[in-house]
């Protein structure tokens, strides 16, 4: 089995992304009713969750758009990752449900 970590995250195709004016961004998932806050570079993250950008290359796209990027950035993002995939919002390819 692969490492999830290797493998691209998919963001789930029936959570909706509004994007507000501010470049933060709200998703709602329409089957449980929840509603997340994003900041831009979470926003910037959900937009790279298509299955063609592994977590090294996320973190890469982050560290070339944002400004004083943590050194730990690599657990920030593992840990959105995790975080979405624990609420139904991302998923890896292969997986059944």
């Amino acid at each position: 089995m692969v490492d999830t970590e290797e493998r691209a995250p998919i963001a789930n195709p029936q959570i909706v992304l509004r994007e507000e004016f501010d470049d933060w961004a709200m998703l709602f998932d329409p089957e449980t009713g929840n509603t997340f806050s994003l900041n831009p570079v979470g926003v910037l993250i959900w937009k790279l969750l298509d299955g063609g950008h592994t977590l090294d290359a996320i973190v890469a796209q982050v560290r070339e758009a944002a400004e004083a990027v943590p050194a730990d950035v690599t657990a920030h993002v593992r840990n959105f990752i995790r975080n979405a995939a624990a609420y139904g919002l991302v998923g890896y390819g292969g997986e059944r449900g």
